[in-house]
């Protein structure tokens, strides 16, 4: 198990550049095991969670080859199924969540799709109902077995369906995407995720030669084709990380410039963290962060506390409300964050307590934070971080607190940043990895 261990109070200045999207590259790197021709991908983020799906990949016998630090490319010609039969298998693909995806493709090229029970973070249910019954809706059959926790999709050719997703689930809907691309006939799939991820996957899927419409609404037409070929793809930066670095520069004073964002693709984001009294300024495809001594949350018009909730899509990411929350903690003013999503996201706020904010956790899904506006410094305490977000929002508050803060189980970080110390560093701070 490695260790952060930061020295708060150092300002950051300069420029960072996003890593590509994990939760678009865990999806589209599905994507080529629907066809036998070459696919390359750009921009992979060379991440634990990422890193892992493409060892994965290579275990069932798709050629990987690295053509640049970020840059891959992939053939899935054939599939090894004596693999999935083994117990390296289930290890492997049981260590996080986003191997579920593989499911879809596979069942729709060769008709018969396993999973062992996928991990990932530990932030509440996450029920997987939604991938298997739209298998089924597909013509699939679908069995469960319990004592091996195994999931295993078969059939002989899926059919076209009219199905309504009972929840807008962005891996149930690549899921399903993936599979009825191959499906014969139409397929409408209503109440699917419109994320910016699942329409880079459905124009990634078109580049392929599927026929995919109503890309960016919520209900997306597929018109089954034969087969897909291979094509050349370019994975959109990450959105979870320039929220996390625009909230990191308001917290520790700094004054950034986060390069080529894909501005028109972070939705409400950069409106969010300005709610919050963050000043941004968009620079044509940048963003820069000036510095700021001190910021205030805005009320609303009748003078209420602000809320800020997450969403589905185009609503607020529940992958940032806990870097809004620590920002807040360091605000001029009082704000509500509403974690409706997942009931454990809100748990590692004890922390924040304990460096000295003022936080009532009033449930599993809501905390209030009354912010300090810097009259009180967070001081360093020892942790531990218990999924992705909590560990980078703690690592923000770390980097703004007097003294020496200790992170362990940095594992959980790097899932999501890709040498998120290095390039930090670079720019001031003084964050140390130890083994």
């Amino acid at each position: 198990m490695a260790t952060f261990e930061i020295k708060g109070g150092c300002q950051l200045k300069g420029d960072l550049h996003p890593q590509g999207a994990k939760n678009e590259a865990l999806q589209v790197l599905c994507c080529v095991l629907l066809t036998p021709e070459k696919v390359i991908i750009n921009n992979i983020p060379r991440i634990r969670d990422v890193l892992f799906l493409i060892d994965l990949l290579d275990q069932l016998g798709v050629s990987v080859e690295q053509l640049e630090d970020n840059k891959y490319s992939f053939e899935a010609a054939e599939i090894d199924f004596e693999y999935i039969k083994s117990d390296q298998f289930k290890e492997h693909g049981g260590r996080f969540r986003g191997s579920i995806m593989i499911v879809g493709p596979m069942l729709a090229r060769f008709g018969k799709g396993f999973i062992p029970a996928p991990g990932g973070d530990k932030i509440g249910r996450r029920r997987l109902d939604t991938h298997f019954t739209g298998f089924q809706n597909l013509g699939a059959t679908f069995t469960y077995d319990q004592k091996e926790n195994f999931y295993k999709v078969e059939a002989d050719k899926l059919q076209g369906a009219s199905m309504l997703l009972d929840e807008a689930s962005v891996t149930g809907t690549a899921n399903i995407l993936m599979a009825a691309v191959l499906a014969k006939g139409k397929t409408s799939i209503y109440n699917a995720a419109c994320e910016p991820y699942i329409q880079q996957l459905s124009k990634m899927l078109n580049s392929m030669g599927a026929n995919i419409s109503g890309i960016g609404s919520n209900l997306l037409i597929v018109e089954g084709v034969d087969s897909l070929g291979g094509c050349e793809h370019r994975i959109l930066p990450d959105m979870i990380e320039i929220g996390s670095f625009i909230g990191m520069a308001a917290m520790t004073q700094s004054e950034i410039t986060i390069k080529n964002v894909s501005y028109d693709d972070l939705g409400v984001i950069p409106d969010v963290f300005g709610k919050l009294g963050i000043v941004q300024e968009r620079r044509g495809d940048d963003i820069h962060i000036p510095q700021q001594d001190s910021y205030t949350v805005e009320t609303y018009i009748d003078g209420s506390i602000l809320t800020i909730a997450d969403a589905i899509w185009p609503g607020f990411t529940p992958d940032l409300l806990s870097i809004g929350l620590v920002i807040a903690t360091q605000a001029k003013g009082s704000v509500l964050f509403h974690q409706k999503m997942f009931e454990s996201r809100l748990f590692f706020v004890d922390k924040l307590i304990d460096m000295g904010a003022q936080i009532i956790l009033c449930d599993p899904h809501r905390a209030t934070v009354i912010g300090l506006n810097r009259a009180v410094k967070l001081r360093a305490i020892e942790m531990t971080s218990p999924d992705i977000r909590a560990g980078v929002s703690l690592l923000i508050a770390a980097m703004s607190a007097e003294g020496t803060s200790v992170i362990h189980n940095i594992e959980q970080i790097d899932r999501g940043y890709q040498d998120i110390d290095t390039r930090l560093n670079a720019l001031g701070a003084e964050i140390k990895r130890i083994q």
